[in-house]
């Protein structure tokens, strides 16, 4: 059979149709069984390779590019070791139920079994194998005329139901062998699940107004879907108070008069007493399976509402941790827009032009007061307090400013001290809870956002994991601001060791302190140090006013304790179930 003119490379092929997706950035690493898709992209000329320093890196920044942008986020790397490097970054993205496409190559097909350099074909070390348990599939391209029908699976299984990371394999003498053109529009072969059960959500309506004191619980599913307008709507139009999962902070503005702020174990107490106690009598989960974190421990006081109810687009979530009266198996968006209507039918029949609010009971407010805000008296000497910090950080930032969070004790701080005013503004990896996250995320995110400020609250030790990610950022001219807070080591863990073996010993501290100055001056990146009350403010307003990579490093408290007492008690009770009489 003749070449044909319109016959293309499959690997050119893969790229028509996420540049039809609108995919702009691909982030990795090359190598040489990869090396033809970096040339496929030099040719095309429309989306960006983004040379990263780390596969992780690489896979956590397309992350966070679909996080901020509400699009496909992709990243490609080399075969073996390039491969299994970015292992975790689809792991984070598969916990958190984010559309990521790993691209990773392969050694040519008829060198299996024989050897090949780097090779992790199905006789090697499987990568597809690997890959599975973390992606909703994972597949090796099996041949170069099954091009188009892989990637329009993988497309379509990106982004539909719960969205999830797609791993495909690329044998290198497939990706360059010719394929028949093909122009098929993107309708044709995915579309959004936006499902619902018309009589459950009759249901839910009716258990909602049957109670007098409910509560809507948001998750990341609402995230997800873009379903902010729907969810205010709803708080809005019947008056009921919003708590949200860490992972959804700010989904309601945390300054709007019926939000409580965040909801889970290391969040303020008096929500959790407000959201799981007698004061709320119905509860309206939303897009979130209620782990631990979510669940603020499985606190038991959840089941024993009056009426509660658990929407999720994947139904198998719905009742996994606690009893549910009503399943409300969709779109987040979607549940919530027609859980409005349904009330609203239900009230109109009982009466024409009848309005009808809850009734606002006493409540705890997102916000910390002034003196909680602050804490203890910060002195003028000496490091600072994370209460100090967050109270500056957020003084500095616009209202629309994104925030990267990173793992460890600043993250557990920043659930009750940094309130978000604006939904699509904060955003933390909880599903996997991997550290060096945001350090590298937040350059993805900017480049989703580029109009926007964005910053990366990361903690010495997070930093220390994927830092040398600052040096993209000044390679390709990414503003992004990392303020790293310099405690001297892992101070969650250190934290947690004393609570629970009382000093006996320290394994989480550096013993020598990390020059966080001196790294970002060598990387190229601006560098400022903040040490005293309103150094941190001054420097981030410096740092913004930039437009360039800049890296503040905050000489920090290791001894304030961080709200993470719940989560200790929680692995204390666990050590002691397994711990001899």
């Amino acid at each position: 059979m003749g070449i044909k003119d319109e016959d293309i490379p499959a690997v050119r092929l893969l790229l028509q149709y996420l540049e039809r997706e609108g995919v702009r950035h691909i982030f990795g690493i090359p190598g040489g069984p990869i090396i033809s898709l970096y040339e496929a992209l030099f040719d095309r000329r429309v989306i960006t390779p983004v040379l990263a320093k780390h596969e992780e890196g690489a896979a956590f920044m397309a992350d966070a590019y679909a996080r901020v942008s509400g699009r496909i986020g992709v990243c490609c790397t080399t075969t073996g070791p390039g491969a299994t490097n970015a292992l975790t970054g689809a792991a984070v993205a598969y916990a958190d139920h984010i559309p990521l496409l790993i691209l990773t190559a392969q050694v040519p097909t008829h060198q299996f079994g024989r050897g090949a350099f780097q090779e992790s074909g199905p006789e090697a070390v499987d990568i597809v194998g690997l890959y599975k348990p973390v992606t909703k599939w994972s597949v090796m391209l099996p041949h170069p005329d099954r091009t188009g029908d892989v990637i329009r699976n993988a497309l379509r299984l990106l982004t539909s139901g719960r969205p999830g990371p797609v791993h495909i394999n690329l044998p290198s003498n497939f990706a360059t062998q010719l394929v028949p053109r093909e122009e098929l529009a993107v309708e044709r072969y995915r579309c959004r699940t936006r499902t619902f059960d018309r009589a459950a959500v009759r249901k839910g309506a009716e258990l909602l107004l049957s109670c007098s004191r409910p509560v809507i619980l948001a998750g990341q599913g609402v995230n997800l879907s873009r379903a902010w307008p729907a969810l205010r709507g709803l708080a809005e139009r019947f008056s009921i108070p919003v708590a949200t999962t860490f992972k959804a902070k700010g989904a309601l503005p945390e300054d709007h008069p019926l939000s409580l702020g965040v909801f889970s174990q290391s969040g303020d107490a008096r929500v959790r007493d407000f959201v799981a106690g007698p004061a709320t009598d119905a509860l309206l989960v939303v897009g979130t399976s209620l782990g631990e974190v979510s669940s603020a421990g499985w606190d038991p006081r959840l089941s024993r509402k009056k009426a509660f109810l658990q929407a999720d687009i994947e139904p198998g979530e719905i009742g996994r941790n606690f009893p549910v009266d009503a399943f409300l198996t969709g779109d987040a968006a979607t549940i919530l827009t027609e859980l409005r209507y349904a009330m609203e039918r239900i009230l109109e029949r009982q009466g024409p032009g009848r309005t009808f609010s809850f009734a606002l009971q006493a409540r705890p407010s997102a916000i910390p007061a002034e003196d909680d805000a602050m804490g203890e008296e910060q002195e003028e000497a000496g490091p600072l307090k994370p209460r100090r910090i967050l109270r500056e950080l957020r003084e500095a930032l616009p209202r629309d400013a994104i925030l990267f969070v990173d793992n460890g004790t600043i993250r557990t701080w920043a659930g009750q001290y940094f309130p978000v005013y604006q939904e699509g503004c904060f955003f933390v990896n909880m599903g996997m809870a991997s550290m060096g996250f945001a350090v590298a995320g937040s350059i993805g995110g900017k480049l989703a956002a580029p109009g926007r400020p964005v910053v990366a609250l990361v903690g010495d030790a997070a930093f220390a994991m994927n830092g040398m990610e600052v040096h993209t950022a000044v390679e390709y001219e990414v503003p992004v601001v990392w303020v790293v807070v310099n405690n001297g080591g892992h101070g969650m863990i250190y934290h947690g060791e004393r609570m629970l073996y009382g000093g006996k010993f320290v394994s989480s501290i550096f013993r020598k302190r990390l020059e966080i100055q001196e790294l970002t001056k060598a990387m190229g990146a601006a560098s400022f140090l903040a040490r005293r009350p309103g150094d941190l403010g001054r420097a981030l307003t410096q740092a913004l006013a930039l437009k360039a990579p800049c890296v503040i490093e905050v000489e920090a408290d290791l001894h304030e304790v961080p709200p993470m007492g719940a989560r200790v008690n929680a692995v204390r009770r666990e050590i002691s179930m397994g711990a001899p009489a």
